[in-house]
């Protein structure tokens, strides 16, 4: 079962309350959302956004939760179609599902021998087309830009050598092309030596990074006065685009941040669902 990350502390800085409506940007398996409609009775509402249609939730409290496929870049024209107001609370959980990684076939682990496509939705832009076709310097850039991957270089290129003999399908062949291209230490270090290269494509292929600075000021725009925007981030990229959205609007007197670091789990939630522990909230109000 999916486990909604860091759930006390959402429900802590969205602080619904009976009759308010509120966004789900990421819905998932709607475990927030729920959490929400708990506290948002009896006629408080969720508009829950998710880009994965085989993700939806059908949820029994539907007369109280419009459920949209989309992208959350798109988050003023989903309000307007859906007719969508007087919204109190919009979150943004940046996070993957169980079910993302383990049974959506999508290549998004390297634990598994999958096709390389890696999208969330139905974009055109797979990652094996970016893997097979895009120049070696691009590679590279991604590769130490949105993975911080220090062998950036050397794994461009032999990428590059392989798929002159033939392509690149699948993500087994990619973790093997990552494997000969490092140092034999780098194998063995706590962090798998594929994971940056995977988070990097993952990145690139939906185009994860400006979807999040299209929809930040958006939010702003639809929100209420006192209407909080609550971010949960994963990686350090996507925290610093909150960190500095939150910044640069408290200057101009529009937001109130909140947090002033990070929230992050507590010890014992971390124990429960490993995959939280690399998870930062951060929330700010409308002034």
């Amino acid at each position: 079962m999916h486990q909604p990350v860091l759930l006390k502390e959402v429900l802590k800085y969205l602080d619904p309350k009976p009759n308010e409506n509120f966004i789900d940007c990421t819905f998932g398996f709607g475990g927030h959302s729920l959490a929400v409609l708990e506290r948002n009775k009896p006629k408080g509402k969720v508009l829950g956004i998710e880009l994965d249609k085989k993700e939806l939730l059908q949820s029994k409290l539907q007369e109280r939760l419009t459920l949209v496929q989309g992208n959350f870049s798109d988050l003023k024209e989903i309000v307007e179609k859906n007719n969508f107001h007087s919204v109190s609370g919009i979150l943004f959980d940046l996070g993957m599902s169980l079910w993302q990684i383990e049974k959506s076939e999508r290549g998004f682990t390297f634990q598994k021998n999958e096709p390389l496509d890696m999208r969330f939705g139905d974009t055109r832009l797979r990652a094996e087309e970016i893997i097979n076709n895009w120049p070696k310097e691009k590679l590279e850039n991604i590769f130490r830009e949105y993975g911080g991957e220090r062998y950036a270089q050397r794994i461009a290129k032999n990428i590059c050598q392989k798929r002159q003999r033939q392509k690149i399908r699948t993500t087994g062949e990619l973790v093997k092309i990552i494997q000969e291209a490092v140092p034999r230490q780098y194998l063995y270090a706590r962090i798998h030596f594929a994971t940056r290269v995977f988070q990097a494509l993952r990145i690139a292929v939906n185009d994860e990074l400006n979807n999040l600075k299209k929809a930040l000021p958006q939010a702003l725009n639809i929100l209420e006065p006192k209407g909080r925007i609550v971010v949960v981030s994963f990686h350090s990229l996507e925290d610093k685009i909150v960190k500095n959205f939150f910044r640069d609007k408290a200057k101009e007197n529009v937001l109130k941040i909140l947090t002033k670091k990070p929230i992050r789990p507590n010890l014992e939630e971390i124990k429960f669902n490993p995959r939280s522990r690399s998870a930062g909230l951060r929330a700010a109000a409308k002034s």
